[in-house]
């Protein structure tokens, strides 16, 4: 069973910058979107982005249990991928001559889907890092799905033998919405990720 993702979030932890601001330029053009008006040229320059989506490029030691995860378990569809020669991934800094082979995968069909892209490198495998907690490491450090239906995603998790960590799910504290759960689970290198939506203990 599919799950239909509402939305997702990344998160990235680094020494001195937080993904994700608000400016005037920002408020103005949601305001405007939800007026039905459209943003005038100012406002989109002003903002200076094409797409409101980020896309995610993570690197796996192996390609096929992972591609097993996201879309078995966690509910992800895959599109058509593509390759980058050696000799252009050097010319733009992406590796240091290794081709690249990107399995795409995706949330949603529309054109504002989150896309994950997935890369191994049997040739040059990366270095681990320790996935203990989320600040044991810089960088990204978890994947928010947001659910329709937490106690549904379960069901899917348990059919492919993947088991939430700690104590989840657990509904979060007072304060925030009522009957929403977070629920963390590991991809096969220990990613984590974390499933949230309305939750029946």
């Amino acid at each position: 069973m599919l799950l239909f993702p509402i939305r997702s979030t990344l998160w990235m932890c680094c020494g001195a910058m937080v993904l994700g601001a608000t400016s005037a330029s920002f408020v103005s053009l949601a305001r405007a979107a939800l007026d039905g008006e459209k943003p005038t040229a100012s406002e989109k320059s002003v903002a200076g982005f094409s797409s409101e989506t980020i896309d995610v490029g993570l690197c796996v030691s192996n390609i096929d249990a992972s591609i097993d995860f996201y879309t078995k378990a966690i509910g992800f569809k895959e599109l058509p991928g593509f390759g980058v020669n050696g000799e252009y991934a050097i010319d733009t800094g992406l590796s240091d001559g290794q081709p690249l082979d990107v399995r795409v995968l995706t949330l949603g069909d529309g054109p504002g889907a989150t896309k994950l892209k997935l890369m191994q490198f049997p040739k040059a495998p990366g270095a681990r890092v320790d996935q203990s907690y989320i600040q044991s490491s810089y960088g990204i450090r978890y994947l928010t799905i947001h659910v329709n239906d937490v106690n549904a995603a379960l069901e899917t998790l348990k059919s492919q033998k993947v088991k939430p960590i700690a104590k989840t799910p657990l509904l979060l504290p007072k304060g925030f919405p009522e009957g929403i759960a977070l629920c963390n689970v590991r991809d096969p290198d220990g990613n984590l990720v974390e499933l949230v939506g309305p939750y029946q203990p």
